[in-house]
């Protein structure tokens, strides 16, 4: 079913962008639809106008492609992304990454709204994704595997590539911005996690916490695709703070930080292309 539904996901979208397709592929998290302002786009494509699309229901998630280019690289953007507490199964996430993966995309780039774990990296500060552990307590692969797509059993041993990881490093210094390195965990949400969670997830190794993500990297992994992933932190999480988290906080502070990350995605999604 997955197979068909990419197949007439990529029809959709071929009958609407007639040129050729980008090889990077970026998602936006929460609050940071607006760099599709900084693109130069050629084609936007509703989710709405895709079939088989998952629809978001989010604030903060437009719903749409913009596929044009960023300096002088080709960009597919996915101006919002859907998650697994608006009841979307986890299979239905596989349709979008593998539909981009059937138009050629090879590079993805995945960014977040995030809470942070330690004091030192405070609401505004910018994680560049190492590893990632998932307690969403789905997995998109579950299920009969499609051997044209990718294997049944497959490594994720780097699950964000070394290389985009030092082309960020890289990007960050240049641009003189301070950039954390560390370990992200998805949550199912919607809930914010309680502070009895976030001590848990402290003693693990986890240095950021969402609700997306990790998903959208297993689907990719799988299809042979290069990952890189960046949270921006939006709130230190329950018990760091004495705010009460919410949605509205995550929006807010993804809005005072995204001169930095907009400048840092600009910049080394132009380098792709050196």
């Amino acid at each position: 079913m997955i197979a068909q539904e990419v197949t007439r996901s990529i029809a959709a979208i071929k009958a609407v962008h007639k040129g050729s397709f980008p090889k990077v592929a970026l998602i936006l998290g929460s609050g940071l639809g607006k760099f599709g302002d900084v693109m130069d786009i050629e084609t936007i494509i509703s989710y709405d106008q895709i079939p088989d699309f998952p629809q978001p229901t989010v604030a903060g998630h437009a719903g749409r492609l913009l596929i044009g280019k960023v300096g002088n690289t080709p960009l597919v953007c996915m101006q919002g992304r859907m998650h697994l507490y608006e009841g979307h199964p986890a299979e239905k996430l596989a349709i979008s990454i593998r539909t981009f993966k059937g138009l050629g995309v090879e590079k993805l780039i995945i960014t977040n709204a995030a809470g942070s774990l330690h004091m030192d990296m405070p609401a505004g500060a910018l994680m560049s994704i190492k590893d990632h552990v998932n307690m969403s307590g789905q997995n998109p692969m579950t299920g009969p595997n499609d051997d044209d797509v990718g294997p049944r059993f497959f490594d994720m041993t780097e699950a964000y590539d070394r290389d985009m990881r030092e082309r960020i490093a890289t990007s960050a210094r240049a641009l003189n911005i301070h950039l954390h390195s560390g370990v992200y965990v998805q949550l199912p949400g919607p809930n914010f996690e309680t502070p009895a969670e976030i001590r848990m997830l402290g003693k693990l190794g986890i240095d950021a916490v969402g609700m997306s993500t990790v998903q959208e990297c297993l689907v990719a992994r799988h299809a042979g695709m290069d990952v890189a992933g960046l949270s921006l932190i939006t709130n230190l999480g329950a018990g760091l703070s004495p705010n009460p988290l919410s949605h509205h906080e995550t929006l807010t502070e993804a809005e005072k930080a995204f001169g930095n990350i907009s400048r840092l995605l600009v910049h080394f999604i132009d380098g792709l292309s050196k």
